[in-house]
């Protein structure tokens, strides 16, 4: 699996942009990676018990911290600070957001969720 070689936090835009030394980059907004969360907050603790995240559209990144050599920890700026972000994860994310991101969306409707 690809590792991380360089993370750059667009403070505009709130797209993190991860280089991979695989020759690979990818942009990833705050409310997708908010919403895509690797935590048990988000993903539960076992299967099926995945949680619906609405209302995260405005969601910014306040912090990014180094776990190792392997992961980042990201901090929102609604207090989620728990969800830590494989190279692998992130990696994975990035290629994988032209499918999970309409998903997403048509869950929230299902739901009668909004992003604001």
């Amino acid at each position: 699996m690809p590792n991380a070689i360089d993370l750059h936090l667009d403070r505009t835009t709130q797209i993190l942009c991860v280089r991979f030394d695989d020759d690979t980059a990818v942009n990833l907004p705050a409310e997708y990676m908010r919403v895509e969360s690797p935590s048990a907050e988000v993903q539960g603790h076992g299967p099926g018990q995945r949680k619906l995240v609405a209302g995260k559209r405005a969601v910014r990144i306040t912090g990014i911290e180094p776990v190792g050599n392997y992961a980042v920890l990201i901090r929102f700026d609604d207090g989620h600070d728990t969800g830590i972000f494989s190279w692998e994860y992130l990696h994975q994310l990035g290629h994988e957001h032209d499918a999970r991101w309409p998903a997403y969306l048509d869950a929230l409707r299902e739901a009668g969720l909004t992003r604001d």
